[in-house]
């Protein structure tokens, strides 16, 4: 396969390229700055990979991929803006992940995790971490400390609370949390001063908290698919302050 030359801008696509492998030729250049390999049918990546120190964006989703060598926490000086690992059939993350710690976008969802490792507290970079349909009954304490963090999507999962160490991500913005089985809405959110998009369609909250109604910049609230009633004080309280509330 035929591959961009030495002095050619330094981004790799190879999205849809019938792939079961990546093509050794890929590693011989090491100043790969972009580099795509969704949509393929690939098992692994090599070690190799930790090589390529320049990357600030890698796309690895829509894969078969199993697992993901270690040495990719050895591009964490270049790798800033993107990491997509999504849909592929990872059963475990490498500790080394955490050591992404300028990592600004992370996807993990749809791969049967199970659970998230410690480190990920560790990706101080974070502004925005996906992991929808990842198997999820619950989440490290650590997720607390990436206090850069603004949106978080938890959809699909299995989680019936959330640590109350994420009461210190005071940059939050966005909480996906669509179809998970929560009996209630998580105590950690009441101290989130920038939180303005709530989604807990789908899980099994009957009442809301009276602090809910406080959450000082909450635009919208998604609570349909719950048997949360209509008329609550709450969900009253929201609506005369202009807060979109979907029961």
């Amino acid at each position: 396969m035929p591959l961009p030359e030495s002095g050619s801008p330094p981004v790799l696509n190879l999205w849809k390229a019938g792939l079961d492998a990546v093509p050794p030729e890929v590693w011989r250049r090491a100043d790969w700055e972009v580099l795509i390999l969704a949509d393929n049918a690939l098992t692994e990546v090599p070690a190799a990979l930790g090589r390529l120190r320049a990357l600030h964006t890698l796309d690895l989703g829509h894969n078969s991929l199993t697992a993901v060598p270690d040495e990719i926490g050895e591009l964490a000086a270049g790798l800033t803006r993107f990491l997509y690992l999504h849909d592929n059939r990872l059963t475990a993350l490498p500790e080394t992940l955490g050591g992404l710690d300028r990592l600004g976008y992370l996807n993990i969802g749809g791969n049967p995790l199970g659970r998230l490792p410690d480190t990920l507290g560790e990706m101080a970079g974070l502004v925005e971490l996906r992991a929808q349909q990842a198997e999820l009954t619950d989440l490290p304490e650590s997720l607390g400390r990436l206090c850069r963090l603004r949106e978080l999507w938890l959809g699909g999962n299995a989680l019936t609370a959330l640590p109350g160490s994420l009461a210190a991500l005071r940059e939050l913005r966005v909480l996906e949390l669509r179809d998970n089985a929560l009996p209630h809405v998580p105590e950690a959110l009441r101290t989130l001063p920038l939180l303005r998009r709530i989604d807990l369609r789908g899980n099994r909250i009957a009442q809301l908290p009276p602090w809910i109604a406080r959450l000082p910049s909450l635009e919208k609230l998604d609570l349909r698919w719950n048997t949360v009633a209509d008329g609550a004080a709450p969900v009253r309280a929201l609506r005369d302050r202009g807060c979109v509330v979907l029961t």
